[in-house]
């Protein structure tokens, strides 16, 4: 096929504005992921875009498996709560509220 590009999972992206954090979340327009790499503002990073990961979740909340999660870019984490939020993937392991962390299939 002459117009395949490249799998997808890992994208080589600009870091936005302030730069990016190895191991951070990031909603870059509607691309949502995870930056494989710290990296200065403008300089290319590897960005992961697929797969399950670990990522701050609203403290006070109970997740359960296949709950679908969205990004609070405000706070910066994961939670249930559709409005005002973007949809990011689902849940693959129960998170107790209160509880730190969830984790998450990306872009399900």
């Amino acid at each position: 096929m002459k117009n395949f590009i490249q799998e997808g999972d890992v994208l080589t992206l600009p870091a936005p504005t302030g730069g990016v954090v190895s191991g951070q979340a990031y909603l870059i327009g509607v691309l949502f992921g995870v930056a494989m790499a710290s990296a200065a503002e403008g300089a290319d990073f590897p960005f992961k875009t697929t797969g399950v990961v670990e990522l701050p979740k609203t403290s006070a909340l109970a997740i359960a498996v296949g709950d679908a999660l969205y990004w609070d870019n405000t706070n910066r984490v994961l939670n249930k709560t559709a409005s005002g939020n973007t949809l990011v993937g689902g849940a693959v392991a129960a998170a107790a509220n209160p509880s730190a962390t969830a984790r998450i299939r990306l872009n399900v």
